[in-house]
């Protein structure tokens, strides 16, 4: 029987919340790189610059055979023996905004996490979500700001793996969180903590994913919530304008991205005298690959060389208290009006529903 024939009219129905990233290879492996990237770069959303054909023949002919093994050493030297630092991560988060909802909510919702690319599946969370009774959803992709090559290509493949389900769930989508309250105090908080354990740096950079130039002149929102989630942190933290700058890290490709690039930065300090900086990844929620290995390692590298004397990365959010305090807190704002999240939750009455239906069905004749 397929999934789509799978169903019970009588079925407890509930709530569902989906959690997404990225994602990540299965291992640290040329095989294991080839078959992410051979996801990840297919995709529209991220490389639409050419012909699908055209591309196609790019990316399985040049990029797919070169591209795996460098790939791998750098997965390789951020791999825990967990597994990969982005999954990882995203479990931990995933247990704990389970824990802090539970506390939160009055009826039951049940979480899953997805991720675009890799596993676990957006498809595989989905069904989880399906075979847990959940008529509502509520969709966060764990990406502060928004972007057409991450939120809404996550909403993308939400819709596609939803094309044949026969009932589909109601569906809530959180596009971007950039200048969120609790977000940008945790932020702050993580900053502050990091420099009372030593003395504060002469620049504090806030570095981002690009992305290409283009997509900002025809209408992506990205470029403008990281000013504003950057301005915001500063403006928490009490920071004149020349000790902050915001730039953008992991280039790829040859057409021009959003500048100025993280890497140049770095370089330019290094080389003007300025001794000690500061890096934050405000758009990762997660520490990963970009963060440990191309921050850390990379860039960091860059700076020394140019001059520079002392290099600190400042983590990601991760599963910080604080932080999960924040999504848990935007997940209940957006739940407004469903009935988990309704202080008059009656679970009586829901359960009261459900037999009715079952009941009707019985003297209908019905097959349930």
């Amino acid at each position: 029987m397929s999934a789509s024939t799978q169903f019970r009219h009588d079925q407890p129905m509930t709530t569902g919340v989906l959690i997404t990233n990225l994602g990540t290879p299965d291992a640290p492996t040329a095989p294991a790189l080839r078959r992410y990237l051979a996801e990840f770069l297919w995709d529209p959303r991220i490389v639409d610059s050419l012909p699908r054909p055209v591309w196609w023949l790019v990316l399985h002919g040049l990029i797919l055979r070169l591209r795996p093994s460098r790939s791998a050493k750098s997965y390789a030297s951020v791999w825990t023996d967990e597994g990969s630092p982005l999954l990882v991560i995203a479990e931990r988060q995933l247990a704990a905004l389970r824990e802090s909802l539970a506390q939160r909510l009055p009826g039951p919702v049940v979480v899953e996490l997805g991720m675009r690319y890799g596993n676990p599946s957006l498809a595989s969370a989905m069904q989880k979500l399906r075979d847990a009774g959940a008529r509502r959803v509520l969709v966060l992709p764990l990406y502060p700001q928004y972007s057409c090559s991450t939120t809404a290509s996550t909403f993308d493949a939400i819709a596609a793996e939803m094309a044949d389900w026969r009932w589909m769930p109601e569906l809530r989508f959180i596009n971007q969180y950039h200048d969120e309250t609790g977000y940008i105090e945790a932020l702050a908080t993580s900053i502050r903590e990091s420099w009372e354990q030593r003395e504060q740096p002469q620049k504090l950079l806030f570095s981002f994913h690009g992305t290409p130039k283009r997509f900002f002149t025809e209408g992506d929102p990205y470029y403008c919530h990281c000013q504003k989630t950057a301005r915001l942190v500063a403006e928490r933290l009490g920071l004149a304008e020349d000790r902050w700058q915001l730039t953008f890290q992991s280039i790829f490709g040859r057409e021009e991205w959003l500048q100025p690039y993280t890497i140049e930065t770095l370089r330019e300090l290094g080389s003007n005298g300025v001794k000690s900086v500061d890096i934050v990844c405000p758009g990762f929620s997660a520490d990963c690959l970009e963060t440990l290995e191309e921050i850390t390692v990379e860039n960091r590298e860059a700076y020394l060389k140019a001059g520079g004397e002392q290099f600190h990365y400042i983590p990601a959010l991760n599963d910080r208290p604080d932080h999960i305090k924040a999504l848990s807190g935007l997940v209940q704002k957006h739940l407004a009006g469903w009935p988990e999240a309704s202080p008059d939750w009656n679970a009586a009455q829901h359960e009261s529903g459900k037999a009715e239906c079952l009941m009707r069905a019985k003297t209908t004749g019905a097959e349930m």
